[in-house]
């Protein structure tokens, strides 16, 4: 019947602890001599137990050669690390520089600056980027007048569209403050014409009496 599963945590009782340590510590040991023996590997193992106590294998005659070994070692690393940085920092800063002196020197060379030293070939490159330059400046010189006339058209259909609405509200409120005065004028006029207009009863109209006498004379 095979052992069961140790559960990793700590051992609570002291004794349990204590004989477990004993047990793994020695085959911990026994693993690091098999190790340097089968692969000839130059090993330094060092255990402190939980009371304190010292431990150690080591494959060579001294432990503190391995020590000193590892310790350069791991200094060379260290060391080794910044200087690599601080050479791919430097490389990447002179090609910056180099860039930045082109794009200086060809910014002077389409003003007009220092031409001197050019050759017809250079002189001509320049000259077609120039051109190039101007032909995309135009396109968008010309893209920038066409929305701005677009937005004047548009503004102008919007201003003619509130004048309109305001004219026709101006006609409807002239039209309002004038139907009263035109009423009245319509009544002056029937009346002038032998038609008396009753305003208490409005449509009501009274027809003058004729005279009978003057109907006899006929």
């Amino acid at each position: 019947m095979g052992r069961g599963k140790v559960e990793m945590r700590r051992i609570e009782n002291k004794i349990s602890r204590q004989v477990t340590f004993a047990k793994r510590r020695n085959g911990l040991l026994k693993k690091a001599y098999e190790l340097s023996l089968l692969c000839d590997a130059e090993i330094a193992l060092i255990i402190f137990s939980g009371r304190g106590r010292l431990f150690e294998f080591s494959s060579s005659s001294c432990m503190y050669k391995t020590l000193e070994r590892y310790r350069t070692c791991n200094c060379n690393s260290q060391e080794a690390t910044p200087l690599a940085e601080n050479e791919i920092n430097y490389q990447q800063y002179l090609k910056l520089k180099t860039r930045l002196e082109y794009l200086e020197s060809s910014q002077r060379n389409i003003l007009g600056e220092d031409l001197g030293p050019l050759s017809i070939k250079e002189l001509e490159q320049i000259e077609n980027q120039i051109d190039i330059s101007l032909k995309h400046i135009r396109t968008r010189k010309n893209k920038v007048l066409l929305d701005e006339l677009y937005d004047l058209k548009s503004k102008e259909q919007e201003l003619q569209d509130q004048n309109k609405n305001l004219r026709k509200k101006l006609q409807d409120t002239s039209y309002a403050q004038n139907a009263p005065h035109m009423a009245w004028q319509d009544a002056g006029q029937s009346s002038s014409s032998g038609h008396v207009i009753d305003t208490t009863y409005p449509g009501l109209v009274e027809h003058p009496e004729h005279d009978s006498s003057m109907q006899v004379g006929t």
